[in-house]
């Protein structure tokens, strides 16, 4: 009972109840197998902070009980963009929306968690729906080098995404523990599998390292936990930028902080966190989101993970609003931390 209570807890933030059914049946991905870690028992993956999954009581509540701010119900058009070819000075990063980003910078384009489909689900008619559309039209995308994933829900790894980006660039895919068994059963050969503090050497002198989070995983009833959960700090042209992924708030950031030094830019999630009774142990609100950017000491921040996706209770605006409280009660400037709009380019010299 406990397995399924934090399964229907992944499904629900993954793909929406009306995909019980077909998860239960059909969507386990591959479990990693390798050796005993202080953070994998053998068996599962573990936080490096304990956190008790919410149970099956629990998602009835929530779900008898939503409140569930305000979203459009059509999707939102957006300034799209057509990002430059290559980046050789400075590192330019643009936001496509979600947890979607490309970074650019050393001749080297990355993107982060892309997801171009219409649904975070795994079914075509049922789960969270776009309601804003990308940044950057996929046939848009200049040549792309490398792909990270932080982890294996829906809205992370888009497996059709991901193939058709296998097919016209094959990057390099970096993925957390176990993930990469997923990515290969489906035709992607060209994936590194990191641990925390693990580190890849990209071309031209760029390096990319896997850092801890605070989440979960699985895409079905008998992997709940079974691969690893990252963030990613990449070093380019000099400047670290620090991908977050997916997760909750920890003291993990003064770690990643200690061993790996303050972001240049931090790429923070600020959505998906009501109720926040439910939510807190695995999304970060605005509020924790700028207390990691204080934590890291970075010297610039931007938001992700929101205004997408229909992942939680937080109106499509909220996040956006809360920040401003957030930043104001934790006095950091605007320009600090910022909210760029799908399209949107920020350059780092």
């Amino acid at each position: 009972m406990k397995k399924v209570a934090v399964y229907l807890v992944g499904v629900l933030l993954m793909g929406g109840a009306g995909v019980y059914v077909y998860a239960y049946k059909f969507l386990s991905g591959p479990a990693y197998k390798g050796p005993k870690s202080d953070h994998f028992d053998g068996n599962i993956f573990n936080n490096l902070e304990p956190m008790e999954m919410k149970g099956l009581p629990d998602v009835l509540r929530w779900q008898l009980n939503r409140d569930q701010g305000p979203w459009p119900e059509e999707k939102q058009p957006v300034s799209a963009t057509v990002p430059k070819v290559s980046v050789g000075g400075g590192v330019e990063i643009t936001f496509i929306n979600h947890a979607s980003l490309l970074i650019q910078g050393g001749k080297v384009n990355i993107l982060t968690d892309p997801i171009w489909s219409e649904r975070a689900s795994p079914i075509s008619f049922a789960g969270p729906e776009r309601l804003r559309k990308p940044g950057v039209k996929y046939q848009d995308l200049p040549p792309i080098h490398v792909v990270l994933i932080s982890h294996n829900h829906y809205d992370h790894l888009d497996l059709e995404t991901l193939i058709n980006l296998k097919n016209d660039y094959d990057p390099l895919f970096i993925v957390p523990l176990g993930v990469d068994l997923l990515l290969k059963d489906n035709g992607i050969e060209n994936v590194k599998a990191v641990d925390w503090f693990e580190n890849i050497e990209m071309s031209q002198g760029n390096i990319v390292h896997c850092a801890p989070a605070r989440h979960f995983s699985g895409r079905g009833l008998g992997d709940t936990n079974q691969t690893l959960w990252a963030g990613y700090v990449m070093e380019l042209q000099g400047k670290k930028v620090y991908f977050a992924g997916d997760t909750g708030y920890g003291a993990f950031y003064k770690l990643i902080k200690e061993k790996l030094g303050s972001p240049d830019v931090a790429l923070l999630p600020i959505g998906a966190y009501k109720p926040v009774w439910f939510m807190q142990p695995i999304h970060m609100s605005p509020e924790e989101a700028v207390m990691a950017h204080l934590d890291l000491e970075a010297t610039q921040s931007i938001g992700m993970h929101f205004g997408t996706f229909p992942m939680a209770d937080d109106g499509q605006a909220e996040p956006v609003e809360d920040l401003k409280v957030a930043r104001e009660k934790l006095g950091v400037d605007d320009g600090e931390f910022v909210v760029l709009g799908e399209g949107e380019v920020l350059k780092i010299k």
